[in-house]
């Protein structure tokens, strides 16, 4: 069957269907094209790309350049695929107006089908602002990465019933202000599921359990590229690390002992023409 990019009342409608949503991060063209071809149907061009594609060592650092930069080409490589592109930190924290600007530069310049932005109720006023603008809004909560710092590091987060209700009141209140669907990144598995079951829009896990409407991974995880950590939730269904080491490796020996190029991927010249430069 020929894919097709689903829509969000789709997604909505998948929701209620108890039909899971498939989302992995994409942020070139050559890994979208890969993931069009698959069953997946959501792509998140995230800021996570500062880590696995720039080299930082968070995700503070990536800019709007940056964003717009790489969302640009997974949209040519996945036409049929939902595309959401993440708010970099400080593109939606010094003014409406900028925040606006910003949303609005991922969908006319990067092409995207939505914006992803993290927080609660600090955001609530950003989220109904942009989606009464036209801007379809997944929101992001639990562990918000671009302020890791403020909860403490890379950890869980709602292990608590205090702080497990103020997720659930920040999920509520993100579907309240026009948010399509909601981020849950490393919430336990208990707490996603509750709030899953309180929403009427999609909960996408990551970290959060098997009961959220649907899962992400950055693609460099999965496929087992990206090798500086390996967060605890993360499945890695290849280990292509090795695979990539062992054919680099392979093709620096044939260069050096002069087995490749071989005649297979040598031109000639008609022996003529050649005896003609002698």
């Amino acid at each position: 069957m020929e894919k097709r990019k689903p829509s969000i009342p789709q997604f909505k409608a998948w929701k209620e269907q108890g039909r899971k949503i498939r989302m992995a991060t994409a942020y070139d063209f050559s890994f979208a094209s890969l993931v069009e071809r698959s069953p997946i149907e959501m792509i998140l061009v995230g800021d996570s790309l500062g880590m696995v594609m720039l080299g930082y060592d968070s995700t503070v650092p990536v800019t709007m350049e940056d964003m717009v930069h790489h969302t640009k080409p997974v949209v040519r490589g996945a036409a049929n695929t939902f595309i959401v592109a993440d708010m970099p930190f400080g593109s939606y924290n010094v003014s409406l107006s900028e925040t606006m600007r910003n949303a609005n530069r991922l969908m006319q310049e990067g092409g995207a089908d939505a914006i992803k932005l993290e927080g609660g109720e600090g955001v609530l006023d950003l989220v109904a602002a942009l989606t009464s603008g036209g801007v379809p809004v997944m929101g992001h909560i639990g562990l918000t990465p671009q302020t890791a710092s403020q909860l403490g590091g890379f950890k869980v987060q709602g292990k608590d019933a205090a702080a497990a209700q103020q997720l659930i009141e920040d999920a509520m209140g993100l579907e309240e202000a026009g948010a399509f669907a909601v981020v849950l990144e490393c919430v336990p598995a208990p707490v996603a599921k509750m709030i899953s079951e309180k929403l009427s829009i999609p909960t996408i896990g990551i970290g959060a359990g098997p009961d959220c409407d649907g899962q992400v991974l950055v693609i460099h995880d999965l496929l087992g590229i990206f090798d500086r950590f390996t967060p605890k939730f993360v499945k890695k269904y290849a280990t292509l690390n090795g695979t990539i080491i062992d054919a680099l490796s392979t093709y620096a020996k044939e260069v050096e002992d002069g087995t490749f190029p071989g005649p297979e991927h040598s031109f000639g010249m008609v022996e003529e023409e050649l005896q003609r430069l002698y």
